[in-house]
């Protein structure tokens, strides 16, 4: 396992460089890495014990694998292989496929760290490929976006080199471990960094900008994958520290009614889905112990929904509404729909029923409000009109990437087959009922445009800010 996890962990570098000397097997070395990585997490999630591994023992750096990281690459090996199915007919540049692997391998790299300086260095790769891909079409839009990313990341990352200094300073040490002894502002500084890598709460409104605006695919794998790597680490603190685990599912919580609370309004559809990646983290942190199966159903959904939106007739839902859709796409909208709403027969009904049997009290009553706010925002594409006779122009590339993401919500039932039970049958679907006669007679009307000003870029650090004293008074206390 060792020998193989080192092999794995270089071939992404090596074959991403690589395509420059065969730019015409860019796609095909691509899709090699990501059946590597899917054969890889299948060997995470069937091992007995975790796997750790020493890199430099002074330091405390070292990687640790299990079934937590088997999830997360597992996720990444779908998505990215999704991607390149759907790109195959899309003449993409030996520069997209090498800046996507570099990100694939780079995002399994979080996945697998113990220590804070290997996490560090992992999401700071992660931030320069997301901003050449999210650069990738070289518009003055794009090329904006893309450097409003970069620099929130960075800032970012700042505050979370600093946490992590002051571990060290602290215990010598940069494992995850010596969180135990770690002194407050070194806590709150490395979550603030987290929290807004990936997408968290306030801390995460750069996210539906960045990932609405971006091109389909990439859309796809930040919202699939890439934001998962700010989230992986702390539901991998949560595991490993009870002091640590009330503080993220508080953020989880939070994550998923803020997001949800953007969403039921939103008439773009694209920003609808980046506001849902929002409230799904949230999912994902209110139950760090089955966090792993959460993060899978979502990636699967949410990459397939942003392929979708990227080829429907328009972006806005008023038009939508007014403006029939091939049938064929229309049933890979429902079913992406229907999972992600918790609807049986996929998995994000047994992944919805997981999280919620793992709720604390006090996070009962806001993840259900939670869970009826996204029947309500996927009421919107599940009402869509339809027709068989409107010609389709997708390729044939969309229907693979269909193909191995929606199969992918069939298959990963049986992660969790004993929530098919009536009781827990019963429940989602009287969620989504009572979520689709809202739409239908209150959210189909109403037009409320909830402002944006919290998004603009010259408030994004402020917030961090706030963020860090909110920290420091929830690690204080």
């Amino acid at each position: 396992m060792n020998t193989f996890t080192i092999f794995w962990i270089a071939l992404p570098l090596f074959l991403g460089f690589s395509s420059y000397l065969f730019p015409r097997s860019g796609r095909i070395l691509t899709l090699g890495v990501a059946l590597t990585s899917l054969v890889y997490s299948l060997m995470c999630l069937f091992q007995e014990a975790p796997t750790t591994l020493q890199l430099v023992d002074n330091f405390g750096v070292s990687l640790m694998i299990d079934d937590l990281s088997g999830f997360f690459i597992l996720t990444n090996a779908l998505v990215t292989a999704a991607v390149v199915f759907y790109c195959w007919q899309l003449n993409k540049s030996k520069f997209f496929y090498t800046q996507t692997v570099i990100l694939h391998g780079s995002v399994n790299a979080v996945f697998i760290c113990a220590d804070l300086i290997s996490l560090y260095v992992a999401l700071e790769v992660i931030g320069i490929a997301a901003f050449l891909l999210i650069a990738y079409t070289r518009s003055d839009r794009s090329i904006w976006v893309a450097l409003r990313y970069l620099f929130v990341s960075n800032t970012a990352m700042l505050f979370f080199l600093l946490g992590a200094a002051l571990v060290y300073q602290q215990s010598q040490s940069f494992a995850f471990t010596a969180l135990a002894n770690a002194p407050m502002d070194a806590i709150a500084l490395i979550f603030v960094g987290l929290l807004t890598k990936g997408g968290i709460f306030v801390s995460g409104l750069w996210l539906p900008l960045t990932h609405s605006e971006s091109e389909t695919p990439v859309s796809a794998m930040l919202s699939g994958v890439v934001v998962k790597s700010g989230i992986y680490p702390l539901a991998r603190f949560a595991l490993m520290f009870e002091d640590i685990d009330p503080i993220v599912r508080f953020f989880g919580v939070g994550t998923a009614l803020l997001g949800v609370g953007y969403a039921v309004f939103e008439k773009d559809t694209k920003r609808m889905l980046a506001f849902h990646t929002v409230s799904q983290l949230g999912f994902v942190l209110a139950a760090p112990e089955v966090g792993g199966f959460y993060a899978l159903t979502h990636g699967l959904v949410k990459s397939a929904l942003f392929l979708i939106a990227g080829n429907l007739p328009s972006r806005n839902l008023k038009e939508l509404r007014h403006q029939p859709i091939p049938r064929a796409v229309w049933v890979a909208l429902a079913i992406a729909s229907f999972s992600i709403s918790g609807f049986p027969l996929l998995s994000g009904f047994g992944a919805k029923v997981l999280t919620m049997k793992n709720l604390l009290p006090w996070q009962v009553i806001g993840m259900n409000v939670a869970a009826l706010g996204t029947a309500i925002s996927f009421a919107k594409f599940i009402f869509l009109p339809h027709s068989s006779e409107v010609q389709s122009s997708v390729k044939s590339g969309f229907w693979g990437a269909m193909t191995l993401l929606l199969g992918g919500l069939v298959f990963a039932n049986v992660v969790y087959y004993e929530a098919y039970t009536l009781g827990n049958i019963v429940k989602p679907l009287v969620t989504i009922f009572l979520g689709w006669l809202a739409y239908w007679f209150i959210f189909r009307r109403v037009a409320i445009k909830l402002p944006r000003v919290v998004e603009q870029f010259d408030h994004l650090i402020g917030v961090m800010s706030l963020m860090l004293m909110f920290l420091f008074g929830m690690v204080l206390a």
